[in-house]
């Protein structure tokens, strides 16, 4: 039934009911009627919701993704992007199909903005120098990372997968998500030794993730995929891309510090950060560099060369947590669980895999980095949950890069559905690492 006939309906079974109160021998026929039209109320709405202008319905949906966060946050204390994920959930095509990831294509400048900003944000929280005062910890980011990786591809190539697509996974594996992690520190507003490092072992995790990948690029190139000789121009092209994007970032971050030193106006700063992201996103799309790792060096570089006098407002302001709430929703619609019944092995290999080696590689190294046991089963929690994988390859938000070699399709998908689980649970795994094992967090937040 689409919309025009439902309207029909409606118009049809109204006349019914009116006829019937002058007919009283038809009232059976019209309360008949009246049931009818009551069943088909619930496929009349939808099918209306369905028929709205792109536009409008994702303003809609905005409006219920904080609805639904609030009430979500006051029933259950869970993040409030918890709540705006499940409403996109909701509205995806897997459940009511009220939009689908085309949809978003309009939107996705936007959306680009918001995970640049949060990258950034993330980027201007860390201090490097941690690494080289603590070499313990350098090595429990650093096994983190590469056990991640190593883990999920073996486990996934035990699991009969291809070689070349349980590479890609490792290395999808690799990352925590940066969006994920940020938004709910944001929230929770934590303290202590385990959030920082949740903060750099995300940014660092997430820079070795976009090298894994680029590295799988050119191996890939090599292989049967493209063709012999190809893997020559792939190497070149992702040499330019990671130089380029850690020059652009240094250069951004120190034009961006340069700036920022005579203004005292908190809302100039956030402004001026803003239009920084902005340009620095630009610039990194148009000459073919990874728009992210840019954006995560600049705020690197921002914080080095102003310390404590560096003020980053959280998710750049208002304007920022306006976007970060649309990030959350369209993430939440492109979800996907579809061939989870025939694909489960690899899903639950990969899971498991990436959870597993997270927790030993933190703690082996807990003690020579200075942390607890409970702290590191807090930190090894916290860092669950998972990055995009079109974000780590520093392509659009929305889809998987088209230049990308192609890879088995079950694996592929196998990693997306355990991306969603792992994301749609994710801000409950930060606050539950952060909250109730390392103990960072109020619990009246």
């Amino acid at each position: 039934m689409n919309f025009t006939d439902a309207a029909h309906y409606a118009a049809s079974a109204a006349a019914s009911a009116a006829a019937s109160a002058a007919d009283p021998a038809s009232a059976a026929a019209a309360s008949f009627s009246l049931s009818a039209l009551l069943k088909a109320a619930p496929a009349i709405a939808l099918e209306g919701l369905r028929g709205l202008d792109p536009v409008l319905g994702l303003a809609l949906l905005v409006i219920a993704a904080v609805v639904a966060g609030e009430l979500v946050h006051r029933w259950t204390r869970l993040p409030r992007s918890v709540g705006q994920m499940l409403a996109g959930a909701l509205a995806s095509p897997g459940a009511l199909g009220l939009m689908s990831g085309p949809d978003l294509t309009p939107w996705s400048p936007l959306l680009d903005l918001a995970v640049g900003m949060l990258v950034f944000e993330l980027g201007s929280r860390i201090r490097p120098r941690w690494l080289v005062d603590n070499p313990g910890l350098a090595l429990q980011c650093a096994a983190e990372a590469l056990l991640s990786g190593a883990a999920v591809t073996l486990v996934l190539y035990w699991l009969d997968a291809p070689p070349t697509s349980a590479a890609l996974a490792g290395g999808v594996a690799i990352a925590t998500s940066p969006m994920i992690t940020m938004a709910t520190v944001n929230e929770a507003q934590p303290r202590g030794q385990v959030t920082e490092r949740l903060l750099l072992m995300s940014a660092v995790n997430s820079v070795l993730a976009v090298l894994a990948l680029k590295a799988w690029r050119v191996l890939a190139a090599g292989g049967d995929f493209v063709g012999h000789g190809e893997w020559v121009s792939a190497a070149v092209n992702a040499t330019y891309a990671l130089c380029g994007s850690v020059l652009l970032g240094a250069a951004v971050g120190l034009l961006l510090a340069w700036l920022s030193r005579p203004l005292r106006n908190a809302q100039a700063v956030a402004v001026m950060q803003i239009a920084m992201v902005v340009l620095t996103s630009l610039l990194a799309t148009g000459w073919g560099l990874a728009p992210l790792l840019t954006l995560l060096i600049a705020g690197l570089v921002v914080r080095d060369r102003l310390g404590h006098g560096l003020f980053v407002e959280p998710q750049l302001g208002t304007a920022g947590a306006a976007l970060t709430v649309l990030l959350f929703l369209s993430l939440g619609l492109l979800f996907t669980l579809e061939g989870l019944g025939r694909l489960w092995p690899w899903v639950l290999g990969f899971l498991l895999a990436r959870a597993v080696a997270k927790l030993v590689a933190v703690a082996a190294f807990a003690r020579p980095s200075g942390l607890g046991w409970r702290q590191s089963l807090g930190l090894a929690i916290a860092l669950q949950p998972a990055a995009p994988l079109a974000v780590l390859a520093g392509a659009s938000t929305l889809g998987w890069p088209a230049d990308v070699p192609a890879v088995h399709a079950g694996v592929v998908q196998a990693v997306l559905i355990g991306i969603t689980l792992m994301q749609v649970t994710g801000p409950w795994w930060a606050q539950f690492g952060l909250q109730f094992v390392a103990r960072e967090t109020n619990r009246e937040t």
